[in-house]
């Protein structure tokens, strides 16, 4: 079985599927993978932005340079985050 269906087919009421257990599963597998994502692609241009020639150790300029290259990106991605959010915001309102 690939592991989907199991869950939520065994639950307390008697295989009955609770739409609202559903809904909160899945925006926190969406949140997770949001985050993963953001991780990966800020180690992602970090390192390339950063590190010239990978080694066994990281010198003062490539940590600086790569905490803040993550301190910009969060910077960016959370104001993104937000326009995109009151973006949102506004167009449920007008409907």
């Amino acid at each position: 079985m690939d592991g989907f269906g199991s869950d939520f087919s065994a639950g307390g009421s008697g295989g009955k599927i609770d739409p609202g257990t559903i809904m909160e599963q899945v925006k926190v597998q969406i949140a997770v993978a949001n985050a993963q994502e953001l991780l990966q692609r800020m180690t992602d241009k970090c390192f390339k932005k950063c590190i010239g020639k990978p080694g066994s150790s990281l010198d003062n300029s490539e940590q600086k340079c790569i905490a803040m290259c993550m301190d910009r990106y969060m910077d960016a991605w959370n104001t993104v985050s937000r326009t995109y959010n009151s973006r949102l915001q506004r167009e449920r309102a007008r409907m």
